[in-house]
């Protein structure tokens, strides 16, 4: 990707800021900094950019489990926020930031302007190389060599010449923020799935509706009643007393592949969360139920969308094979677990 060109400005500078990055910051200060931009900042007070940062990676850390690295303290305050704060893994981003914007917790002050420490003044290094962090502050207040913003103690003032530069190409410096962030984290993260996808928190969930009624719903007339692989309890399709589940976490796959879904019962479903089933205790009742699930679905209707998702793990329908099948599901059980996901008796 490549940040639109202007007659007036350095963009060379704006586009080298994550030439050298062993950390995070960078992404989510500059995102940061072009949404407050976007909602009429000028003169940004550095808490609120601090307060933004978090937030902006609140459900990557919180709910994905997408890891940051050993040198990264945004992962380090946003899983001790979490904490001393008692928020919870899915709060919302307005009432996280009105949190860290107003708290008096010590442990919270400390973790938010740990990031003043190096963050806005080595993010100018581009337009004052080989300049310590004194020196940036001074040489920025006077916007010299046409630099992003000034540096102030407690905010930073954004240059006149830039704001309109950041406000009408906002989503394609977000989107560059978030591509460069994205092949940050995955070099990070090799084995954690869909990486991009987990940057920021959906709106809503996906229902999956269209599972219960297009898929699972001929297993159910089928076979009338379809035994919880968890609990051994009865699930009637009428009766409702099932919840369509991740047998991996969404938190991890980040997909509704049918493959990776089964009617559970329901309280169980609340109970387990995101918590991993164990290999040897469920697979196999896994893999029976899918299989089912699979001949009636392809008795009924072999040219079913549903039938192509299984093609991400066979190379045709004509089969379900077991070891394949497996080969899939018990390393993206140990790549979860080994990112931080707990199993169901941990």
């Amino acid at each position: 990707m490549h940040l639109p060109q202007h007659k007036n400005l350095p963009i060379q500078q704006l586009a080298s800021v994550f030439g050298s990055t062993s950390a995070t910051y960078k992404f989510y200060w500059l995102t940061a900094l072009v949404e407050l931009i976007e909602e009429g900042g000028a003169a940004i007070p550095k808490r609120k950019i601090f307060a933004r940062m978090i937030s902006n990676s609140w459900y990557t850390i919180n709910y994905f489990h997408v890891s940051f690295g050993k040198q990264d303290n945004l992962q380090v305050a946003v899983e001790t926020i979490l904490k001393v704060e008692k928020l919870t893994i899915d709060a919302k981003q307005s009432n996280i930031e009105f949190c860290l914007e107003n708290s008096t917790n010590k442990e919270t002050l400390y973790q938010l302007f740990h990031f003043d420490k190096n963050v806005p003044h080595w993010f100018l290094s581009p337009w004052f190389p080989k300049k310590e962090k004194r020196a940036i502050y001074q040489l920025s207040q006077s916007f010299e060599n046409q630099c992003l913003y000034a540096l102030h103690k407690d905010h930073i003032e954004v240059h006149p010449d830039w704001i309109a530069y950041l406000q009408c190409n906002a989503k394609i410096i977000k989107d560059y923020c978030y591509w460069n962030l994205a092949l940050f984290l995955q070099a990070r993260n090799p084995n954690v799935p869909d990486i991009p996808n987990k940057l920021i928190k959906a709106a809503v969930r996906t229902s999956l509706t269209k599972q219960t009624n297009e898929y699972w719903k001929f297993v159910f007339k089928e076979l009338g009643a379809i035994h919880c692989i968890f609990t051994d309890t009865p699930l009637y399709f009428d009766e409702k007393n099932y919840a369509l589940d991740h047998f991996i976490p969404h938190a991890f796959v980040s997909h509704d592949l049918i493959w990776n879904l089964i009617p559970i019962e329901k309280s169980f479903n609340a109970r387990k969360s995101d918590r991993l089933p164990v290999f040897e205790a469920h697979f196999q009742k896994f893999y029976d139920l899918q299989k089912i699930a699979f001949e009636i679905n392809k008795h009924h209707n072999a040219k079913s969308k549903y039938m192509d998702e299984y093609l991400t793990i066979f190379p045709s329908i004509a089969s379900f094979e077991k070891e394949l099948f497996s080969n899939t599901i018990q390393p993206l059980l140990t790549i979860a677990h080994n990112n931080g996901f707990l199993y169901l008796y941990e």
